[in-house]
C-alpha cells in the first residue's frame, strides 16, 4: 500500500487570484496586520529576493502599472534605493493616479526622492536586474498595445526579471499568456500560490518560483479552499515492504496491447516500465509482425500476437493504446478489448492511438476504473477543440475529459494535471528533456503497474506522475536534458519506487 505525508502546507495548495483577493485582507486582519503593511512586506521580500538572487548588482529597473502589484514594486524600489542602489522607476502611464495602498507606497517612493519616469527601451541596456511590476492577477483579456510593446521589449534584453506575484501578461488562473508575457526569471508569489503559475505557459514564464506567505498563511488556509494541489515525490512515503512469502503472482498481472506494425517500440517501453515498478508478471498482446522486436533483449515480457479473449481474463490490469495505430488491426483489437471491459470491468489505462480511437467512436459507455492520459492534442480530440483551446486553460480541459468519459484524466505537458473529476493535482517536477519520443509510453507503463498491484486509479496516477517526472529530473540534473531518452528512465525509476 502507497503512503503519503500530510500535505496541508500552502505550499502544497493552489488557489484562483479571485480567492486570494477574497481572503487576503480578512487573514491580514486576524494577525493584526493592515493591507498598507501586507504591501510593505510585499514589495521589502521582492528585494530581498533581488539581493539573494542577484547579489552583486547595482543598476535596478522598476516597472509599474496602477494596480496593487504597482504598490508592492514602489516599495521594492524604495528599498533598494535606501539600500544604495540606482533605481530607475518607469511607469506605463507616469501621470495616471494610483488608488489606495499603491497610492501610499507611490507617494512613499516619491517623498524620498524618487522620480516616476516614462518607460524608454533605451533605459534597458542600463538595467543589471529589472523588477516587473506592470500587470499582476486581475488582468485578464487582450493586453494593451502599450503593456505589450514594455513586455516585448524586457523579453529581447538579456536582463533579469523579478516579477511581483505573476509575470506581466499571464493569466494567473490558467497559465494562458494573454497575448504575450513577462519571460521571468524568478517570481515571487505571496499568500496562496496562483493555480496559472504551475501548468502551461505560466511553469515557463515564471522561471524560479518563490512563495511567501507575508506572516497570514494560518489564517488565509482557514478561509480558503484551494482549488487543486501540487505534486511532489516527497509527498509519498513509497509501497509497503514486500512479505518475505510473496510470489510473482502477488503483484499484479498486467496485459499490455498495442505494438502494431513498425510501432513495436511503443509498448515495450510501456511493458518494461511495468516491470521496473515491481509488476509481477508483464504480458504484451501486438501485432504478430512486432512480436520478435519486443522480446529481444527482455525475455521476462511474455509476447503474443492471438487469443486476446483469455489475455483480457488474465489480467488484473490492462494498457491500450501505445503503439496501437489507426488501421483494421488496430480497431478492431480496441473493439474487442472495450467490448470486454464493458462487460467484465477491470482497471484499465487509455493511452496514444487508443484515446484517437475512442475519440471518434461514441459507442462505447464510461468505464468503472478508467484512466486516460492524453497529451494536448489527444484531449483537443477527445473534447472536439483546438489545441490551443486545452493550452489556454489546461485545468478546465482535464476536468472536462475527466467529466465526459468518466475518468481520471492525466494531461500530459509542462506541469502535468490529474484530474479525478472533483479534484486536481499538478505535477511539480519535470523538464523540457523530457519532451521526446516514449516519455508518454514509460508513464503509461508507471501508472499500469500501480493500477495492477492495487492501487486505486486517482492515486496510481499522482504517485505515478510524480515518480516518472522526478526520475527525468534526476537523469538530467546529471547528464543534461538534450539526449534524454524514455528508456534512460528505467534504472531511476527502479530507484525510486524503491524508496
Amino acid at each position: 500500500m502507497l503512503q503519503k505525508t500530510d500535505s496541508t502546507s500552502l505550499t502544497h495548495k493552489l488557489y484562483r487570484a479571485e480567492q486570494v483577493r477574497l481572503h487576503e485582507q480578512a487573514a491580514a486582519a486576524d494577525h493584526a496586520i493592515d493591507m498598507y503593511l501586507l504591501m510593505r512586506k510585499a514589495g521589502e521580500t521582492v528585494f530581498e529576493q533581488c539581493l539573494a538572487y542577484f547579489p552583486n548588482v547595482d543598476n535596478y529597473l522598476v516597472l509599474v502599472g496602477i494596480g496593487n502589484n504597482a504598490g508592492d514594486a514602489y516599495i521594492a524600489a524604495l528599498q533598494a534605493k535606501l539600500a544604495g542602489k540606482n533605481v530607475v522607476l518607469c511607469a506605463v502611464e507616469p501621470d495616471r493616479d494610483v488608488h489606495g495602498e499603491a497610492a501610499l507606497a507611490k507617494t512613499a517612493w516619491l517623498d524620498s526622492g524618487g522620480v516616476v519616469s516614462q518607460f524608454d527601451a533605451a533605459i534597458l541596456p542600463k538595467a543589471d536586474v529589472i523588477i516587473d511590476g506592470l500587470l499582476g492577477t486581475g488582468i485578464n483579456g487582450t493586453l494593451r498595445k502599450e503593456f505589450a510593446d514594455i513586455i516585448d521589449a524586457v523579453n529581447l534584453a538579456n536582463t533579469p526579471v523579478i516579477s511581483i506575484d505573476v509575470p506581466s501578461g499571464l493569466d494567473a488562473d490558467t497559465g494562458e499568456s494573454l497575448g504575450r508575457c513577462i519571460q521571468a526569471d524568478v517570481t515571487v508569489t505571496f499568500v496562496g500560490i496562483k493555480m496559472g503559475l504551475s501548468t502551461g505557459a505560466g511553469k515557463q514564464s515564471c522561471g524560479e518560483l518563490v512563495f511567501k506567505d507575508l506572516g497570514i498563511a494560518k489564517a488565509f488556509n482557514e478561509r480558503a479552499r484551494s482549488d487543486a494541489k501540487v505534486l511532489d515525490i516527497a509527498h509519498f512515503k513509497g509501497l509497503s515492504p514486500r512479505p518475505i512469502n510473496s510470489h510473482k503472482g502477488s503483484y499484479g498481472r498486467l496485459l499490455c496491447i498495442g505494438g502494431n506494425i513498425g510501432m513495436s517500440g511503443a509498448i515495450r517501453l510501456s511493458a518494461e516500465a511495468a516491470l521496473r515498478m515491481g509488476t509481477g508478471l508483464v504480458k504484451v498482446f501486438a501485432h504478430s509482425d512486432s512480436k520478435v522486436q519486443i522480446c529481444s533483449g527482455r525475455p521476462e515480457l511474455m509476447v503474443i500476437s492471438d487469443d486476446l479473449e483469455a489475455a483480457l481474463e488474465w489480467a488484473t490490469c490492462i494498457v491500450v493504446g501505445p503503439g496501437l495505430g489507426q488501421n483494421e488491426w488496430s480497431k478492431s483489437v480496441f473493439e474487442c478489448v472495450m467490448n470486454f471491459v464493458q462487460c467484465s470491468p477491470k482497471p484499465i489505462v487509455i493511452d496514444a492511438d487508443a484515446l484517437n480511437l475512442k475519440a471518434v467512436n461514441t459507442s462505447f459507455v464510461a468505464l468503472p476504473d478508467c484512466v486516460m492520459t492524453p497529451h494536448a492534442g489527444e484531449a483537443a480530440r477527445l473534447l472536439n477543440v483546438t489545441v490551443d483551446e486545452v493550452e489556454s486553460n489546461r485545468f478546465n480541459y482535464a476536468r472536462q475529459c475527466a467529466q465526459r468519459y468518466d475518468a481520471v484524466c492525466v494531461l500530459k505537458g509542462a506541469g502535468s494535471i490529474v484530474d479525478n473529476q472533483k479534484h486536481a493535482w499538478v505535477c511539480r517536477h519535470g523538464n523540457p528533456g523530457m519532451a521526446t519520443a516514449g516519455m508518454g509510453d514509460v508513464l503509461t507503463g508507471i501508472l499500469g503497474a500501480l493500477m495492477a498491484q492495487g492501487l486505486d486509479s486517482h492515486l496510481a496516477c499522482q504517485y505515478g506522475v510524480s515518480l516518472h517526472a522526478k526520475a527525468g529530473d534526476m537523469i538530467a540534473d546529471k547528464y543534461g536534458q538534450r539526449g534524454l531518452l524514455a528508456s534512460d528512465l528505467f534504472e531511476t525509476i527502479r530507484v525510486l519506487v524503491n524508496q
